[in-house]
Parts: C-alpha cells; sequence; structure tokens
C-alpha cells in the first residue's frame, strides 16, 4: 500500500479540483504535458542505453562466451530480480535510488539482449526497431488522447502475459516452431495493448498524483512500465522481422 496521502482529484464545471482545491486547466495542461516528456524521455533513454550496451557487449565478444556458461542465469534473471525490487520497494526508495535502480535495470536488459546480435542481423535490427518505435508511438498516442476507458483491459492484459510466459516455458521442451509462431504473434498483440492502456494509466496517475512530492517516483515507474512494453514488443516483432545470420 501506498504510504504518501490520497489527493483527491475530481472534475467539476469550474475545472479540475485536488484535494477540493481549484487549480487551473492551464496549469493543469502544463504539468501533464511536463510529466508525461519526463515518463517518455525516461523511457527513451532507458531503451538507447539498453541498446548501446547490448551492442557493444556482443561486438566485444563477450557475450557469446559468457552466454555459453551458467553465468548467463544471472545475466538473463537480473531484470527480473531489479523490476521486483522497484515495484515492491517503490514507496521505501528514494526518487534517486529508484532513478538509479532503472539505469541500472536498463544496463543489465542490454547485456541479456546481447544475444539478439548473435542471431539476427544487425539491419534486420535496426529495421524491427524502427518499426517497433512506429508502433509504440501511434498506440501510446492513441492511448493518451482517446476517450474510451482502457481501465477494463489491465486484467485481462496481465493475464494474457501470464499465459505467454507458461506458455514459452511449455514450448522450452516442445521446441515447436508453429508454438513459437503464436505466441510471438499473441505476444506483439498483447503488448500492444498494453502500450495504449500503461500510456491512459500514467496519464490517469498524473492527476491522481499531482502536486505530490510522490510524482518523481509515478514517472519512473511509468517509465518502466512502457519500457517494458516497448521491449517486448520489439522482441516480438523480431521473430518475424529478423534475418538470422
Amino acid at each position: 500500500m501506498a504510504e504518501w496521502s490520497d489527493p483527491r482529484v475530481t472534475q467539476t464545471g469550474a475545472g479540475v479540483t485536488i484535494d477540493g482545491k481549484p487549480i487551473a486547466s492551464t496549469a493543469v495542461d502544463a504539468g501533464l504535458r511536463a510529466h508525461m516528456l519526463k515518463v517518455y524521455n525516461y523511457m527513451a533513454s532507458g531503451v538507447l542505453l539498453t541498446g548501446i550496451v547490448a551492442m557493444l557487449f556482443a561486438n566485444s565478444g563477450m557475450a557469446a562466451q559468457v552466454m555459453a556458461t551458467p553465468l548467463r542465469w544471472l545475466i538473463i534473471l537480473s531484470p527480473l530480480a531489479f523490476i521486483m525490487v522497484m515495484s515492491f520497494g517503490m514507496n521505501k526508495l528514494s526518487t534517486g535510488a529508484l532513478q538509479a535502480m532503472f539505469w541500472a535495470f536498463a544496463t543489465v536488459m542490454g547485456l541479456s539482449m546481447s544475444t539478439i546480435f548473435l542471431v539476427y542481423s544487425g539491419e534486420s535490427i535496426a529495421r524491427t526497431f524502427f518499426v517497433t518505435a512506429a508502433a509504440f508511438a501511434s498506440l501510446s498516442l492513441w492511448g493518451y488522447t482517446t476517450k474510451k476507458d482502457l481501465t477494463g483491459w489491465g486484467s485481462f492484459l496481465i493475464m494474457g502475459v501470464v499465459g505467454l510466459l507458461l506458455a514459452s516455458i511449455v514450448n522450452i521442451f516442445l521446441g515447436s516452431s508453429t508454438m513459437g509462431w503464436v505466441i510471438s504473434f499473441l505476444g506483439v498483440l498483447i503488448f500492444a495493448g498494453l502500450t495504449a492502456y500503461d500510456t491512459q494509466r500514467i496519464k490517469s496517475e498524473y492527476f491522481y498524483f499531482a502536486g505530490h512530492e510522490a510524482l518523481g517516483k509515478i514517472a519512473i515507474m511509468g517509465a518502466l512500465n512502457l519500457y517494458l512494453d516497448f521491449v517486448n514488443m520489439f522482441q516480438f516483432l523480431l521473430s518475424f522481422l529478423g534475418n538470422r545470420d
């Protein structure tokens, strides 16, 4: 449970109010733009850092060596550990500590994703990245601007992610290429939906926590969610668009 107070945001005929105090709509609009810009800057910087680390680690030759040893499991599972610590320890961590953990997470994700440079051609990786970026931008913009309430998508999409994880584990033992394609196709759809859903949720959280000191943490965690949406959509699309070396 959150440890901060619960600022109540309401929409009235006079505009937006927080804890009963009216806030000028122009101030709200400016604050929202600044908040979303911070979220996207964090997210884009994290993706960039991950890409640079992945490429350098792969090109150095270390990725091929390390990933052939049991140490690969430490690299593969480390990002999950960071996500859990950031999610469950958010209330106790300072904004600076949470920010440092985000950059550390992006770095270990780069180490983990370095294997794609050992499997796919650089040209197909770049092509898939730009396709993912275009799709992500469109979906996030739609999630930000749509009047449709996407709240109901949340539980369905999370169940889909759990299903993908279980199916992926099963397919490790089955080794079915057909099942692999189905998992990738569903993965693209699920994380496309999560991109729109998370964007709208981040926007709603701004109104809920506007003026609260926790807003800095909210921006970092929002960036983490959008980062995960982007990276997962990229990896699933790579199964279709990537050319193996």
